[in-house]
């Protein structure tokens, strides 16, 4: 291969890889879940200022109170208002500094805590419906990744080798998404 075609390649790769994960950071970093009060999920999903469960541009923030409701077996509304108590009790007065992650292991206690006082439930079992969602959203997106990446390698735009490496960059969390 030519010096010019491995340099264009390069450069391709390089901003695909950069593109995926400034992708996959909007759907995975944030702060705080933000529910929005509703009967059913799909009014959450209406809803245009639903932009994800930890306040970035992902999954409905309306589906983890659904989640955390069937796993817990509590009203969804509830778990709604506490999620909501939550977030703005915990609302950031201030954006972070450019390049510094929120500590989303003490996010995700201080949620459980506030849930299972406010829910009247175990502390415990809050937890591990927390660690599931985050586990099974977790998956989700790897998936997505390694499809999307799938596609790139059959369509010729990138090769075997550097869709591994950006997933690689992906799991070792140097490229955002990598995880919690």
């Amino acid at each position: 291969m030519s010096r010019k075609k491995n340099i264009t390649l390069g450069i391709s790769a390089t901003a695909l890889a950069l593109g995926l994960g400034l992708g996959v950071t909007g759907m995975a970093s944030a702060t705080t879940p933000t529910p929005t009060p509703s009967t059913s999920s799909s009014a959450a999903t209406d809803n245009p200022d639903n932009h994800g469960m930890r306040g970035g541009h992902g999954a409905d923030r309306g589906q983890l109170a659904a989640d955390l409701a069937s796993k817990l077996g509590v009203d969804q509304a509830k778990v709604t208002a506490a999620l909501r108590t939550f977030r703005d009790a915990n609302k950031a007065a201030t954006k972070p500094a450019e390049g510094t992650e929120p500590d989303h292991a003490a996010m995700d206690a201080a949620m459980a805590k506030s849930l299972a006082t406010t829910l009247g439930i175990d502390e415990a079992k809050v937890t591990t419906a927390l660690t599931d969602i985050h586990g099974a959203e977790q998956a989700t997106r790897a998936a997505a990744l390694k499809t999307k990446l799938d596609k790139s390698v059959t369509g010729g735009t990138l090769t075997q080798a550097e869709a591994d490496a950006v997933t690689k960059a992906v799991e070792k969390g140097v490229i955002g998404g990598g995880g919690r």
